[in-house]
């Protein structure tokens, strides 16, 4: 089924207990357009809902998994009309009540990429570029990357990412150390739905109990650090130098 009007999150029940979550705005390249944000949200709101669900596949089309913010979002949070707050998607795949796989097996870009690694198992394609790259722009980074990036990736690997904000291919990133798989991108899906299989194949209570007890340590300290973010936001994002780096970086 499609979640949003226009198609850019689509919700599918690939086999029983395993639900794909799949993102495939194919005009603006799965940023965060408020149509795919709203497609998201409703895609979680609808797993909550279905009693059945034991896996959650997260992922993108062809060669982009997730690009971040879009141009008219990101002047609207250096103009002080929005806030990364405002639409919690960061939280969607920790916070949702079953296990989450990111097959991430294209780009995942700023917070694209940020957004993935919230889930409880992250793959990656050994041909794709991640990065933190807010940095960029000349704003600190926001979505509680300063937190998860250390979590998922180890603080000297994390440290780097977030002050150089450069681009990593996924076979660069493993040869750093990644605790991830990073295969070739035909495998990303296939490999996915290898991993939602064996949870699958778990019972539903027990899969609920783990993921409780894992994600409690990041859900409680994750909302002082979205807190720490904001207020850096506010000492950065308004910086006229900003808007030129959005416009240049997009093109005007």
């Amino acid at each position: 089924m499609s979640i949003s009007g226009e198609s850019l999150v689509d919700l599918t029940e690939v086999e029983p207990g395993i639900v794909q979550v799949s993102m495939c705005d194919r005009e603006r390249r799965n940023t965060f357009s408020p149509g795919l944000m709203e497609g998201l949200v409703r895609s979680f709101e609808a797993v909550a809902e279905r009693a059945e669900a034991k896996v959650v596949i997260l992922t993108g089309y062809d060669n982009y998994f997730c690009s971040g913010g879009t141009q008219e979002g990101l002047l609207a949070l250096h103009e002080g009309k929005a806030k990364f707050t405002d639409v919690n998607l960061y939280g969607l795949a920790l916070d949702c009540r079953v296990p989450v796989i990111a097959a991430m097996q294209g780009h995942g870009i700023g917070g694209g990429f940020v957004m993935g690694l919230y889930a409880d198992i992250v793959l990656l394609s050994r041909e794709n570029i991640y990065t933190t790259n807010f940095m960029n722009y000349g704003f600190t980074p926001g979505m509680g990357a300063t937190f998860i990036v250390p979590q998922k990736l180890g603080l000297a690997l994390a440290t780097e990412m977030l002050f150089t904000a450069r681009n990593y291919r996924g076979e660069e990133l493993k040869q750093r150390g990644v605790p991830f798989l990073v295969l070739p991108r035909a495998e990303v899906l296939s490999k996915a739905l290898a991993f939602a299989r064996q949870l699958a194949e778990k019972p539903l209570g027990a899969l609920l109990e783990l993921k409780g007890q894992l994600a409690a340590p990041l859900r409680e300290r994750l909302p002082e650090c979205i807190a720490q973010e904001v207020a850096m936001h506010e000492r950065t994002f308004h910086d006229a130098e900003v808007r030129a780096r959005i416009e240049a970086r997009f093109g005007k």
